[in-house]
């Protein structure tokens, strides 16, 4: 089992003495990959994240929502905790999704048309799909 490199197999690794040798983490930046394009992971994320449309509701649906929201603002004074189903417009992209606010109502804002909680949040009732309250 004579090999071509026989004579150099087993001789131990050079290290320099001018040098000192590069950390671990630096010799793994540079085998890091190259992004040429800047951003463009994110635009392709932002493409593929999904968001839901707006339901119109019906006549029937809307007349029962009126009437939660004015049973609402009679109960108010009792500091009722609701759960708010309504709609939450993308900032970036059309559309949206529908979220679940469970809070205690502090007023009605008849001017902007808004329910407003004790938390601060404000829910416009243009955007409210559902109230539940107990």
């Amino acid at each position: 089992m004579s090999g071509e490199y026989d004579d150099i197999i087993n001789l131990p690794y050079p290290v320099s003495t001018k040098h000192p040798p590069m950390p671990i983490s630096d010799r793994a930046a540079q085998f890091s990959p190259f992004a040429a394009l800047t951003g463009y992971d994110a635009e392709i994320k932002e493409a593929a994240r999904l968001t839901s449309e707006r339901v119109d509701l019906t006549e029937d649906a809307t007349y029962l929502l009126n009437e939660k929201l004015h049973l609402l603002m009679d109960a108010i004074s009792d500091c009722p905790t609701v759960t708010i189903t309504h709609f939450l417009p993308d900032k970036r992209k059309n559309g949206g999704a529908y979220v679940l606010s469970t809070g205690t109502v502090k007023k009605f804002d008849d001017y902007e048309h808004t329910i407003i909680m004790t938390d601060g949040k404000k829910i416009s009732t243009q955007e409210i799909l559902d109230i539940e309250w107990q």
